[in-house]
């Protein structure tokens, strides 16, 4: 029995050039991801604030402080395990001017 399963471009023989990879600077990289960061912990407190909150389970002042807290930090872990893919572009966006610049 052959396998007839068809071969990817690059094992059949394909002879498109390999597009370069750039350098990824480490700053670079975590400047995107703590922009995502901070984007998804904005879009989270908008969230925590949109919740209606019953008066008998109300922590006042001190609740406030923390749903800004909160949303910070699970911002920051969203971003941290993949985020919504906003990294990657602004990533992108950073190599792009700093190519630009060069």
């Amino acid at each position: 029995m052959t396998d007839t399963t068809p071969l990817p471009l690059a094992a059949a023989g394909a002879t498109t050039p390999a597009k370069p990879l750039p350098k990824v600077d480490p700053k670079s990289a975590k400047t995107a991801q703590e922009f995502e960061s901070v984007f998804l912990g904005q879009m989270t407190q908008l969230m925590l604030q949109s919740v209606q909150q019953d008066e008998q389970f109300s922590g006042g002042n001190g609740e406030e402080i923390f749903r800004g807290v909160l949303a910070e930090k699970l911002g920051a872990e969203m971003a941290r395990r993949g985020g919504i893919g906003l990294a990657p572009a602004v990533l992108d966006q950073i190599l792009k001017l700093q190519q630009g610049q060069k």
